[in-house]
């Protein structure tokens, strides 16, 4: 993170508070490795609060400059221009990620807008702050797509998908996941857009456990697959993934659909594909979802995978 590179990201920062709205956006991608020196870099716009994040430690120097950098840019016409109140320097490569206030009075959450939906985030205190943008088109498509559907959404995390499809029309929604605080926060993301929650269910559950409470909600229409690449204890994505494909026939509706996510750069979308062809052969590859523009990746493969594969009734499940 040189001096070239500091100021091409402080040029980036500065053309893209020109043009905010007021909807949440990835404002630089660094880690899509398009710009050199600026690798572990990344800024989000969360509705006046403009997050940079650090996945790797600079040296003490270049720590230094970068908060030049940042400090000049509060003070730039663009910024005084824009809703920005509030400017947050997150420590990604620490164990606790730990966030630094640069401007603005720390408050632990707030509200921001996507695709007309709201999300209830978490400011300095968490790694992650509650929903992630990059997945912003498959919310979209899910919300497109499930009208009158009954979906269930597994490693449901705060229900982001669940709040897309309820807005969509889907008839009911059972989110899964193992973290109660998160399905938690994802009951307050429903209240936010005013849902009807007995349209929605939240399950507390290890998916591996609670095979048969899962078959007694279904069928679905839709099921949405977004683990994580790892969760100590609980899940290896190249290990444990395998284990819920073979399930997915036995849970579907005929021409039952599903979305399956992958985000690990180091691994393509060949790994659902085939394995997807190994388990549960009924189930057909259809098309892979693109990703935000601002999202872009030097490599296609090294971005977010979100597939769709729909069920052939005709082969029937497992």
């Amino acid at each position: 993170m040189n001096s070239d590179a500091l100021s091409l990201l402080q040029v980036h920062l500065l053309d893209a508070l020109s043009t905010t709205t007021d909807e949440a956006r990835r404002l630089f991608h660094g880690r899509g490795r398009r710009w050199q020196g600026l690798e572990n870099v990344t800024a989000d716009w969360l509705n006046g609060v403009l997050l940079v994040s650090l996945f790797k430690e600079p040296a003490a120097t270049e720590m230094t400059a970068l908060r030049e950098v940042l400090g000049a840019l509060s003070q730039s016409p663009q910024w005084l221009e824009s809703s920005a109140h509030a400017l947050l320097l997150q420590h990604r490569y620490l164990q606790d990620s730990s966030t630094e206030w640069l401007l603005g009075e720390p408050f632990d959450n707030g509200v921001i807008t996507e695709h007309g939906l709201h999300f209830k985030l978490d400011f300095g205190r968490n790694q992650n702050t509650g929903l992630f943008l990059d997945m912003r088109y498959g919310r979209n498509w899910v919300q497109a797509n499930v009208n009158g559907k009954r979906v269930l959404n597994l490693f449901a995390y705060t229900c982001g998908f669940s709040v897309a499809a309820i807005a969509g029309g889907a008839e009911h929604v059972v989110n899964l996941d193992m973290a109660k605080a998160a399905l938690s926060r994802g009951r307050e993301n429903h209240r936010l857009n005013h849902h009807d929650l007995s349209r929605v269910s939240f399950l507390g559950h290890d998916l591996f456990k609670s095979w048969a409470r899962v078959k007694r909600d279904g069928p679905y229409d839709l099921i949405i697959i977004d683990p994580p690449s790892f969760q100590k204890g609980s899940f290896i994505l190249t290990k444990d993934y395998q284990k819920i494909l073979r399930r997915l026939p036995d849970l579907l509706n005929p021409q039952g659909i599903v979305l399956a996510c992958v985000n690990d750069p180091a691994i393509g979308p060949e790994f659902l594909v085939d394995n997807m062809a190994t388990e549960a052969p009924s189930l057909i590859f259809q098309h892979r979802l693109e990703n935000p523009p601002e999202f872009a990746d030097e490599q296609v493969e090294g971005g977010l995978k979100a597939l769709i594969f729909v069920l052939d009734a005709e082969r029937g499940p497992l």
